[in-house]
């Protein structure tokens, strides 16, 4: 059974940062393209960041562009989404996720993130 576990959410001030972990089991890892979306209160799920097997096809959102890092460890099956200079409007609940095809296939329960202001 797939299951993808989200860590790391909390309660950060404006500018501050935050690491985000997921680990995944019950897949072959290195065959899945990892993600990361968000979604904030009232608002639709949005991508965030995604990254393939290899390190370097990381792809992210406008929104958080030079201030999101993917990376992934694939010897430990799990992804990260190091989030430097918050803001306020990044509050939300982040989740992973995971494809092999075209579709995400499978989540995570989600990790909230907020930030103040």
């Amino acid at each position: 059974q797939v299951q993808l576990v989200e860590s790391g959410g909390g309660l950060v001030q404006a500018g501050g940062s935050l690491r985000l972990s997921c680990a995944a089991s019950g897949l072959t890892f290195s065959s899945y393209t990892m993600g990361w979306f968000r979604q904030a209160p009232g608002k639709e799920r949005e991508f965030v960041a995604s990254i393939r097997w290899s390190e370097g096809s990381a792809y992210y959102a406008d929104s958080v562009k030079g201030r999101f890092t993917a990376s992934r460890d694939n010897a430990k099956n799990t992804v990260f989404l190091q989030m430097n200079s918050l803001r306020p409007e990044d509050t939300a609940v982040y989740y992973c996720a995971g494809r092999r095809g075209l579709l995400w296939d499978c989540w995570g329960q989600g990790t909230q993130v907020t930030v103040s202001s």
